[in-house]
């Protein structure tokens, strides 16, 4: 497995005190872990640790690296430094 720091920002804030999640992501079969493994691990880990999560909040959320916004399909940062961060509402 791949161990990857996750920022909070936003609505993901209210889950947890720590502003950072330190979490294992499996590796696959084919290898290494892309980003939409990392989002399915932060999935699995949201969903039986944070009260009043909604799945629907990670699905429309977009995962990054410090520079760029990141694929599905795209590697995992060798840092393993990530940040989600979820669609800024009002309007």
């Amino acid at each position: 497995s791949m161990r990857v720091s996750i920022r909070l920002f936003g609505a993901f804030r209210q889950f947890q005190e720590r502003d950072v999640l330190d979490l294992d992501v499996p590796d696959t079969e084919t290898g290494s872990a892309t980003v939409a493994d990392v989002r399915r691990a932060l999935d699995t880990y949201a969903l039986s640790h944070w009260r009043s999560y909604n799945a629907g909040l990670l699905r429309s959320s977009a995962l990054a690296t410090e520079d760029e916004f990141l694929r599905p399909t795209s590697a995992i940062p060798a840092d393993g430094r990530l940040a989600v961060i979820p669609p800024v509402s009002g309007g």
